[in-house]
């Protein structure tokens, strides 16, 4: 797959994105840029728990996929040196927004994590939570995450569990049974869905990330707490699945020195 072949998943989740930033997520990044504590995913599981960043002060941190940046801004006040990437201008604008109410400043810029302006070794932790992980074709971002990493940087990120996605149909909320082949688990488009989607199985993400020099630390799956509720948007998972088996996972991974 050569880095000069066009991707058209790039333009396409732009467009669903400006979309989903106009009805969605442009009212709901107040709320994420208010919260203290960092949390993950659809149940806002806290990393308190689970521990999947470590320390993260005085590091600098790109953010691949960061849409409204709530994420970087967690991170800002913890002390880290964030940079935000996405290639939607209007979750960068709102992300703008929310630095200017909240008083709070870093980089945004605006760029496919698949193609990342920025020098070789500038960061010591890449992260992406349902960003990259997710919207960007993992063959050309995980490259990317090692350049932008120095020697013994750190990979975080996280995504849709790989059983979720077996256990999903094209239309409606995930069942529990299984509904489509492991093998060949790469790029979907779903009927309802403008955006593309990419989902590897375990031992592909492992083979990507190893062909990048990246050595694998550990592979979180959280639980959905007891008290969490189905996602008033993302509800193709309910909070009752999610306690009973895995519906994302947490990659961390260190580039070999």
């Amino acid at each position: 797959m050569s880095s000069s072949e066009p991707v058209d998943s790039v333009a396409r989740n732009v467009v669903a994105w400006t979309r989903s930033n106009a009805e969605y997520t442009n009212r709901q990044a107040h709320d994420a840029w208010s919260r203290e504590a960092i949390t993950w995913g659809m149940f806002d599981v806290p990393e308190a728990e689970i521990g999947a960043l470590g320390e993260v002060s005085g590091l600098d941190v790109v953010e691949l996929g960061c849409g409204t940046a709530y994420f970087s801004a967690w991170l800002a006040r913890r002390g880290a040196r964030p940079v935000g990437v996405d290639p939607t201008l209007a979750q960068l604008a709102t992300a703008e927004r929310c630095q200017r109410e909240f008083d709070l400043s870093f980089p945004l810029i605006e760029a496919a994590a698949e193609a990342v302006p920025l020098p070789d070794a500038s960061f010591d932790l890449a992260i992406s939570e349902y960003g990259a992980s997710l919207w960007a074709d993992p063959y050309r971002w995980v490259p990317e995450a090692a350049r932008l990493l120095r020697p013994g940087g750190r990979l975080v990120f996280l995504t849709n569990s790989v059983l979720a996605i077996l256990c999903t149909p094209d239309e409606g909320r995930v069942e529990e049974r299984l509904l489509r082949p492991q093998f060949g688990m790469y790029r979907f488009e779903w009927p309802a869905e403008e955006g593309v989607n990419f989902h590897l199985a375990h031992g592909d993400w492992i083979r990507v990330l190893r062909a990048n020099g990246f050595e694998v630390e550990g592979l979180i799956e959280p639980r959905a707490p007891d008290e969490a509720v189905t996602h008033a948007y993302y509800d193709f998972v309910t909070a009752d699945w999610a306690r009973r088996w895995p519906a994302e996972e947490i990659w961390q991974a260190r580039k070999q020195t």
